[in-house]
């Protein structure tokens, strides 16, 4: 770097102000070698300095600041700052002044010779962009409400930071793009004030006490440390190279180079947090804050986390003075270009599953572009899936009506120590073609703004497009596969052979549809990829191998059925609307002479209606053409479902896979226990009474083989079955209550005997590849 990288530009005026941010000795003999050179190249030029403390400057400081800034409007202000190169402190001593909030990169003031005389090129002074104080004074009297000259030497003070912050970011990278001063800059913000006013019985100073509370932010070491910590926590059982789609990667850095993001993740796991920060500091691309829960704030992950880029919320947002704080938060966030982080299913699906998205947070980011905080928002998808998980033992006692553990430091002990037991495999990210925000909301200040129920219905949409395209690249792995496949024979374990002949259908249909899959699927096309694969899940994880026969078999023990069923649910999306043909197909075929092939049509539509709870689906025209393409495997499909029975059998018989009994028995079956407690429960039986009693009645019919699998009885299924029963209008009193209740119980067994029907022709079809392969 040549000496003439560290002169400012003080070509333009006469009369100069230079405020120091030195707080050493080494760091003021920089500055003077610095002003030195200064005055050297401009010796027309007079140059003042004032040097600022470490910190917020003293009452003296600001005195003498209102007395410089009150020589002349057309004096240039210079903001200077001594910039240290990140190296040369030990970690732990970093770790401790981040949760103290000191400058972790800045090197004790006993060591700052030592360290340039080894090694002058570990500090330089950087100067921030200059302004006149005729530009200040406007932009004070445009967005400020202050009134005096303090207010405005504040305000200078506030803006010189802001400016060395922008400079020093172009020599670190977009990676360590940070917000600072976001109290100081809103509590002085004229938009904000004015807006509290109209709050009754608003307190400023609480106020100022929230936004404290959000206020987070990163230092140079946090970014640094953060994302390490994460990699060394899950490299404990998983291969710490992360798998990215490069192209996806490039299309995503460019779309952050214009607009402000925000990063909508699916949330299977608390390593979901982790992973984030990880893949955006390894790509080099911004970092963006993370909304968590205030449980999350315990010991000391509360300031580690918070001055790492976390925003902690509490969880009642009923004080409507907190409400406008976090939208007025969000907004400066929005409007200054930083990013915003947090899972779109607003928390972990134990199911395995995508959750229905969650619009609160996203209603805030809505409201600052619509007050036009920003041309445009981008809201980018970002899919994170593994190969297993050790959580999925927590979700099977969740499943079984246990309750959720609260977060501590033992717990996250535990949450640590749990990923060094074995080998989970590999982490998938994916990063979709992002949403606009702009496309959905229209022109910001247009219409829509003061339409609620038009921007709700906007923002619907919207985030469903997030949720779907998140689903839509996810790739689709082995263990969901292998898990899906044993979940469908009841407990009895099946040779190698038998699993690899009978994934090849699936893998053909995957193929065929342009699934994404991971290579550990694509190696189930060879008997050594599937042994790799049951092997990965054998000891109960939760897969049981058998040896000492004349060859092993594997099998999912009934214990483990819950476990399993989380990874078949991760990939369901892919085989859903065959599912729901096979079952369309299966109910034509038994109807009365008629319009059968109407009857297929109203069939999957009902379908689709039952299950909407469980999964996203397209729109209505949109799933007809899918189910159109579905079909059209069998060219002639529509005029043997209208000739009905044998026809509609052979049609199943032929197609492959078959997969409505391996996807979607679980669900409907939970629906048909819920729906069989309601008969004999009061109208306004309360959610827990309704979900004990069909945990109780669920065990009973899994213990007399009345239900195929134990993983139906699930208290995580019963809720959703609620919410299917609530939408029926089975859970408020009217006429005939019972008699619609027993309705919808005895629909959803005739769905279930489609299933048997079906489950016959997929065993028909194991047995004939069984047959063919010991010929």
């Amino acid at each position: 770097m040549t000496h003439t990288d560290h002169l400012a530009d003080f070509s333009t005026t006469d009369d100069a102000l230079v405020l120091a941010s030195v707080s050493s000795k080494a760091e003021f003999e920089l500055l003077n070698d610095w002003l030195h050179a200064q005055r050297r190249a401009h010796p027309d030029t007079k140059v003042e300095v004032l040097r600022l403390p470490a910190g917020d400057p003293p009452p003296g400081v600001v005195a003498q600041l209102v007395e410089e800034l009150g020589v002349g409007e057309d004096r240039l202000v210079v903001p200077v700052r001594v910039f240290w190169v990140p190296g040369g402190l030990p970690t732990r001593v970093k770790v401790v002044g981040l949760i103290s909030g000191r400058d972790t990169y800045r090197p004790p003031e006993v060591l700052q010779r030592r360290i340039l005389r080894r090694d002058p090129s570990r500090a330089r002074i950087v100067a921030g962009e200059p302004a006149k104080v005729s530009e200040l004074r406007q932009q004070w009297h445009e967005n400020t409400v202050g009134d005096s000259p303090r207010d405005f030497a504040r305000f200078v003070l506030r803006r010189a930071r802001l400016a060395i912050e922008r400079m020093e970011l172009r020599l670190l990278g977009p990676e360590y793009k940070s917000p600072q001063l976001i109290t100081d800059e809103l509590m002085s913000s004229t938009r904000f004030m004015e807006g509290l006013e109209k709050i009754p019985d608003a307190d400023p100073a609480k106020a100022e006490e929230m936004l404290n509370e959000l206020a987070t932010g990163w230092s140079r070491f946090s970014v640094d440390l953060i994302p390490n910590l994460g990699r060394a926590i899950f490299s404990r059982g998983f291969d710490p190279r992360i798998d990215y789609d490069s192209m996806e990667i490039e299309s995503m850095r460019r779309g952050l180079e214009d607009h402000p993001a925000v990063l909508l993740w699916s949330h299977r796991s608390y390593l979901d947090g982790v992973i984030v920060p990880v893949a955006m500091q390894e790509n080099r691309l911004p970092p963006a804050h993370t909304f968590a829960g205030i449980n999350l704030s315990f010991g000391f992950m509360g300031p580690l986390m918070r001055r790492s880029g976390v925003i902690f919320l509490r969880r009642k947002l009923d004080d409507p003075v907190y409400k406008y704080v976090l939208r007025q938060f969000v907004g400066y966030i929005v409007e200054k270009r930083f990013n915003l982080s947090w899972s779109i299913e607003g928390t972990r699906s134990r199911t395995g599953k995508m959750l229905p998205p969650k619009l609160g947070l996203l209603a805030y980011v809505a409201d600052a572009y619509l007050d036009g905080r920003s041309e445009d928002i981008l809201l980018q998808p970002v899919s994170i899936s593994f190969d297993q998980l050790h959580e999925t033992t927590e979700y099977a006692a969740y499943a079984r009506g246990g309750e959720k553990t609260p977060e501590s430091a033992e717990w996250l002990y535990k949450f640590i120590k749990a990923q060094g037991e074995r080998n989970y495999g590999k982490i998938y990210v994916r990063f979709p073609e992002a949403v606009s925000m702009r496309q959905y909301l229209g022109e910001p200040g247009g219409s829509i703004a003061s339409d609620e129920a038009a921007k709700r219905l906007a923002m619907q949409k919207m985030a469903f497009e997030v949720a779907w395209r998140i689903l839509r690249v996810t790739p689709i792995n082995a263990s969901g596969l292998v898990s899906a496949l044993l979940l469908t024979t009841r407990g009895r374990a099946l040779t190698l052979n038998q699993l690899h002949h009978t994934l090849q259908d699936s893998l053909d249909y995957l193929q065929r549809k342009q699934n994404p899959v991971t290579n550990s699927a694509l190696r189930l096309r060879t008997p050594d990829g599937v042994r790799a694969a049951v092997d990965a899940l054998s000891n109960g994880h939760p897969v049981t191998r058998v040896d000492g026969g004349h060859e092993p078999v594997w099998r999912i023990a009934p214990e483990h059925e819950h476990e399993a069923a989380f990874y078949r649910n991760t990939l369901i999306h892919a085989f859903l609307e065959t599912s729901i043909a096979e079952l369309a197909l299966a109910h034509a075929g038994r109807a009365p002479d008629g319009d059968r092939v109407e009857v297929f049509w109203d069939q999957a539509m009902r379908l689709r209606d039952l299950l909407k709870f469980d999964f996203y689906f397209a729109d209505s025209a949109a799933f007809r053409e899918h189910l159109a393409e579905e079909m059209s495997w069998q060219r002639d499909w529509e005029v043997q479902v209208a000739a009905g029975g044998d026809a509609v059998d052979n049609l199943l018989r032929d197609k492959k896979p078959l997969m409505a009994h391996a996807m979607l028995r679980p669900f409907i079956e939970a629906y048909t226990i819920v729906a069989d407690v309601l008969c004999d429960a009061p109208s306004d039986v309360e959610e827990k009474e309704l979900t004990k009693m069909a945990l109780g009645v669920g065990a009973q019919y899994a213990a007399q083989g009345r239900i195929r699998s134990n993983e139906s009885v699930s208290a995580l299924l019963f809720t959703t079955a609620r919410q299917v029963a609530a939408d029926q209008n089975l859970l408020q009193a009217g006429p005939d209550l019972r008699e619609r209740r027993a309705a919808f119980l005895h629909e959803l067994r005739s769905i279930l005997t489609d299933m048997d029907r079906i489950h016959e022709f997929s065993s028909a079809q194991f047995y004939a590849r069984e047959l063919r392969q010991r010929e």
